[in-house]
C-alpha cells in the first residue's frame, strides 16, 4: 500500500509535516516494507527531479541526532572524521614496532609493511561505506546497523553488527573516562608538584563524567562540529608534541633497533608477532561513525553525499598519516627495545614519553589529551544518544523534547560512569574485547558489498576496475607485459592441481 507525498527533505520538517501546494513538486511513491525500511519510488516528469534529495530509510530520521541536521559539508566533515579517528590508542604502535621491527635496510621492515597496508585497507573499506550509503536511488543509509540487516538481513545483520557498533560507541566512552580521569589526575599532581591532596579515583571519574555530560547537551551530530574541531586540534597537537620533543633529546644508551626475540621462533615469538599485529589494527577506528558522519551532508541525485565526503575522507587521513607514521617512526628510533614490554592503560605511554620533559611541556600534553577526551567523548556518545532516542520515538511517536533528551544523556552518563568505577582496568582489557570489533573496519564492509551490490563475475575490465578487484592486479600486470608470465604460472598450477586429482 503506497501513499502519495510531495518529495521534501525529511531533515527540514518538525513533527507536523504540511506539504506544499505547488502543483510543480515531484511526487513519489513511499512504500513501507515489512522490515520497516521506507523506499521512494519518482511518479513525476518534473524536469527538475535530478535535484530531489534523498530519503532515509525510517522516517523517524528526521528527530534524531544522527540524521536530524542536513547542513554539513566538507569542513565538518573533516573535522568529525578526524575527531573519531585519531585517538591515544596509536601511542602503542612503537611497541608494536620494537616485535616487528622497520628498518628496512636490515630487512626488518615488518612493521612499516604492516602499518601502510592496514592504512591502504582501511580506506578502501571507508570507500566502499560511502558507496553503500545510498546504493538504492532514494534511500539514504545513515547507520552502520541499518546497513548491515540490508546486506546480512535482520537476523545476522544485527548479531554480527549490534555488538561491535556499541562496543565502539559506548565502550569508547567508558574507555574515555577512565584515561581522561587519570589525565586530569596526573595534571593535577604535575601543576601542584605532588605537594597537594588529590582526589580519590572515583572523585575524578566523576568530574570528568560530569564535564563530558555537560557538553554533550548539544542537540545532533551536526552541530558538535566545533567541539570535532578541537579534538582534531588536540589530538594533532599533542601527537606532533610528543615526537618533535622526543627528537629533540638524547636517546637512552643501550637503545637497541633489533626486533625482540629475532633470534628464534617459537610458541612466545609467535603470541607477541599477533600482538603486534593487534596493536596496529586496533590504531585505527572510527568506522562505526563514518555512514553517520556522512549522514549530515546534503545529498540529491545530481549531487551524491559520497563525493565531497569522499574528499573529506582524503584530507582528514592525510593529516591522521601525519600524526601516526611520524610518532611509531621517531618512537622507535628513540626507544627501540626500552619501550614498555606490558600494554597497560594510555596514561601509562604518556608518562613514558614525557619522562623527561619539562614541566611546562608536560601540562601542555597532559592539557591536549583531557581537552581531546573530552571533545572525543561526543561524537562517540551521539550513536548512543541517537538509539535511546529511537527507542523514545519509537514508543511515543514524537520527537524528544529538550527535557527528555537531556534526561536520556545524564542516564547514558550515569551509565558510563558506573561502569568505568566497576571496571577501572578496562583499558587494559581493550586490546581484547577491541578485537572482536575489528570485522567492523576490515570485514565486514567487503562482504557488505558483495551481498548488496552482486558483482558479477563477467564483468568487462574497465566494470571491474571501478569495484577495485583483483583484475585491477592483473591490468596493471598486462601493462608492463607481464601477462604471458601470469597466464604461464596459472597453467602451470592447474596442471599441478590435475595431476593431484589423477
Amino acid at each position: 500500500m503506497g501513499e502519495m507525498v510531495e518529495e521534501v527533505p525529511l531533515h527540514s520538517h518538525g513533527v507536523n509535516y504540511v506539504p506544499s501546494p505547488s502543483p510543480l513538486s515531484s511526487l513519489h511513491v513511499i512504500t513501507i516494507a515489512a522490515g520497516g525500511s521506507m523506499r521512494e519510488t519518482p511518479t513525476s516528469t518534473d524536469n527538475n527531479h535530478d535535484n530531489i534529495s534523498h530519503a532515509e530509510a525510517n522516517p523517524q530520521d528526521a528527530w534524531l541526532p544522527v540524521t536530524e541536521s542536513r547542513n554539513g559539508n566538507t569542513c565538518t566533515s573533516i573535522f568529525h572524521l578526524l575527531s573519531s579517528g585519531i585517538g591515544f590508542q596509536a601511542l602503542l604502535l612503537p611497541v608494536a614496532f620494537s616485535t616487528l621491527g622497520c628498518q628496512l635496510k636490515y630487512c626488518r621492515s615488518w612493521g612499516i609493511i604492516c602499518l601502510s597496508l592496514a592504512f591502504g585497507w582501511q580506506l578502501y573499506t571507508i570507500w566502499l561505506l560511502l558507496h553503500l550509503h545510498e546504493h538504492v536511488p532514494g534511500t539514504r543509509y545513515s547507520r552502520y546497523l541499518q546497513l548491515s540487516i540490508v546486506a546480512f538481513g535482520p537476523k545476522i545483520g544485527k548479531v554480527l553488527a549490534i555488538f561491535p557498533v556499541m562496543y565502539l560507541s559506548g565502550g569508547t566512552c567508558v574507555v574515555l573516562i577512565i584515561t581522561g580521569s587519570k589525565i586530569m589526575e596526573l595534571l593535577f599532581e604535575t601543576i601542584h608538584n605532588s605537594e597537594s591532596k588529590s582526589l580519590a579515583g572515583t572523585g575524578w571519574f566523576f568530574v570528568f563524567t560530569c564535564l563530558a555530560i555537560i557538553l554533550a547537551q548539544r542537540p545532533n551530530l551536526n552541530s558538535i562540529a566545533g567541539i570535532s574541531l578541537i579534538a582534531a586540534i588536540t589530538a594533532f597537537g599533542y601527537y606532533t608534541l610528543i615526537w618533535v620533543s622526543t627528537v629533540s633529546k638524547d636517546r637512552p644508551t643501550g637503545t637497541s633497533h633489533s626486533p625482540l626475540q629475532a633470534g628464534r621462533f617459537d610458541m612466545a615469538r609467535l603470541s607477541d608477532i599477533l600482538i603486534a599485529l593487534g596493536i596496529i589494527m586496533l590504531s585505527f577506528r572510527g568506522h562505526n561513525l563514518i555512514l553517520e558522519i556522512q549522514g549530515t551532508l546534503p545529498s540529491s541525485s545530481k549531487h551524491p553525499s559520497y563525493k565531497p565526503m569522499w574528499r573529506a575522507v582524503l584530507i582528514s587521513y592525510i593529516l591522521i598519516a601525519m600524526c601516526l607514521f611520524p610518532l611509531v617512526i621517531v618512537g622507535f628510533w628513540a626507544y627501540g627495545n626500552k619501550l614498555p614490554k606490558k600494554i597497560g592503560s594510555m596514561s601509562m605511554f604518556l608518562q613514558f614519553y614525557s619522562q623527561n620533559a619539562s614541566k611546562s611541556i608536560k601540562i601542555t600534553l597532559y592539557s591536549l589529551v583531557l581537552a581531546n577526551c573530552l571533545s572525543s567523548f561526543q561524537i562517540y556518545a551521539v550513536p548512543v544518544f541517537d538509539n535511546l532516542e529511537l527507542r523514545y520515538t519509537s514508543i511515543k511517536n514524537k520527537r524528544c523534547s529538550r527535557r527528555i533528551r537531556t534526561a536520556l544523556r545524564l542516564f547514558f552518563g550515569g551509565l558510563a560512569f558506573f561502569v568505568a568505577v566497576a571496571f577501572p582496568f578496562l583499558p587494559s582489557l581493550a586490546a581484547i574485547i577491541g578485537g572482536m570489533a575489528l570485522p567492523l573496519t576490515f570485514v565486514y564492509p567487503c562482504f557488505m558489498w558483495i551481498s548488496i551490490k552482486k558483482p558479477d563475475k563477467d564483468l568487462q575490465t574497465e566494470e571491474v576496475l571501478e569495484v577495485g578487484r583483483l583484475p585491477r592486479i592483473l591490468y596493471i600486470l598486462d601493462k608492463f607485459s607481464f601477462t604471458p608470465k601470469v597466464l604461464k604460472l596459472n597453467t602451470l598450477l592447474c596442471n599441478l592441481v590435475n595431476m593431484s586429482e589423477t
